[in-house]
């Protein structure tokens, strides 16, 4: 059962989606004709080490060989910044909506898990953009009307342009939003010192803004009916707004994979890292 309840009930002949305690009774059930009842069933599950755990995605588009590339890729990136006064930002967006963001909930044993709503429209909702630096712990945030765009993704990094006079780089996703003719344009900006870094395909987890968006629903929309575009507008505002005086936090929370493989790279090296034939070693292009 230990083996079986590693893969999906499937490969075991049982053709449900995940394990519960009903799968493992047929399991024991077909396997061994004895019919278990509930509190057996759990009993058996702990006794061999299975915990319940909420997952995560593991994506199987994911290039092990472009993520393993572009750890290096990052580490030589963070010495070229270093060396040159640089700023790195990593960006992403996001959309909140007005309706609860459902996650665990601690409730007495045997009381249901309810959360209060007031059944909102799916197009009640608040798209943001927001730049974390994970050396500084600065944060730079973007309310959207409407959904975002190239044209929007244009604005957003004008916007960053703007409030940092530093070199910047600047590393985010292939979302379509990233590409198209308002980038492109605004990239032809005459000295703009910005350059873009696309993260390898299906690798959120070396987004270190990601954390920024779970940090929101962690402290704002958990279990939260916010009712209307507005009350969602005034919510996630103020915490993005109070940001600027968690720097330390930031840094801590927004720390990613990326981060651990590429200092666990460094330290493993033990000396200067060698320039992949793509990474230059001054941001004259930027």
């Amino acid at each position: 059962m230990k083996a079986a309840v590693q893969a999906p009930p499937r490969e075991a002949g049982i053709e449900l989606a995940d394990w519960n305690w009903k799968v493992v009774r047929e399991f024991i059930e077909k396997s061994f004709g004895k019919q278990l009842c509930r509190s057996s069933c759990l009993n058996y599950l702990h006794r061999l080490g299975f915990v319940l755990k909420r997952p995560k995605k593991h994506l199987l588009k994911a290039d092990a060989a472009q993520r393993e590339a572009f750890v290096k890729f990052y580490l030589a990136l963070r010495a070229v910044a270093q060396a040159t006064g640089a700023l790195i930002f990593f960006v992403d967006e996001a959309v909140f909506h007005a309706e609860a963001d459902l996650r665990g909930k601690w409730v007495l044993k045997g009381e249901p898990a309810l959360v209060d709503s007031t059944s909102p429209r799916r197009a009640d909702k608040a798209c943001y953009y927001s730049a974390v630096c994970l050396e500084t712990g600065e944060v730079e945030t973007m309310d959207v009307e409407d959904t975002c765009t190239a044209v929007t993704s244009a604005a957003f990094l004008k916007q960053l342009r703007e409030s940092y006079p530093e070199p910047l780089i600047v590393i985010w996703d292939n979302a379509p939003a990233h590409r198209g003719d308002a980038i492109r344009a605004f990239l032809a900006t005459p000295d703009l010192k910005l350059r873009l870094v696309p993260l390898p395909g299906y690798s959120p987890d070396f987004n270190a803004d990601e954390a920024i968006w779970d940090w929101v629903r962690d402290e704002v929309t958990s279990n939260t009916c916010l009712g209307s575009k507005a009350k969602v507008r005034e919510k996630v505002g103020a915490f993005l707004d109070g940001l600027g005086g968690r720097a330390n936090e930031v840094k801590r929370r927004c720390r990613t994979v990326l981060q651990a493989q590429a200092d666990a790279l460094s330290q493993a090296t033990a000396g200067p890292l060698s320039q992949s034939d793509h990474v230059v070693p001054t941001l004259a292009l930027l």
